[in-house]
């Protein structure tokens, strides 16, 4: 059963189901790809070099992991709440694929996800964007 499925067909959504699709998605792709990431780097010769690339690839699986829960569930969605989980999601994509583009062209799995990340970070914003369009207050405004 895919995100796409399950979302589309539940009665109480939220947001958009095409843009809230695709962040999940990217989410999920992202957590494993900067997982993966990590665990290559730690195979590297240059194991030291690579540490904040690591550290990145590791916060960025966490939150990306954590944010495609979050969005998976449609029942009483707190917006405020998720409008912070995919600024913090976005956030932290984007630092991961700095990092990572930066040992791109000495390492096939940072190159790999950076990409991940960069895609994370696009579809981020974008779910982001409609949760302005749609007048969602900031969490510090309720």
């Amino acid at each position: 059963m895919t995100a796409a499925e399950m979302i589309k067909s539940h009665p109480d959504l939220a947001l958009d189901p095409d843009a809230l699709v695709s962040c999940i998605d990217a989410a999920r792709q992202a957590a494993t790809a900067t997982t993966a990431c990590a665990d290559a780097c730690l195979a590297e010769d240059m194991v030291a070099d690579l540490r904040t690339c690591i550290r990145r690839c590791l916060d960025c699986a966490d939150i990306a992991a954590t944010t495609a829960s979050v969005l998976s569930r449609q029942v009483a969605m707190d917006l405020g709440l998720v409008r912070v989980v995919l600024e913090a999601c976005a956030v932290a994509a984007k630092r991961c694929a700095v990092e990572c583009e930066l040992h791109a062209d000495m390492h096939e799995h940072c190159r790999i996800c950076a990409q991940a990340c960069g895609e994370l970070y696009a579809t981020s914003r974008s779910l982001l964007e409609t949760l302005r369009d749609e007048g969602v207050p900031q969490p510090d405004e309720r």
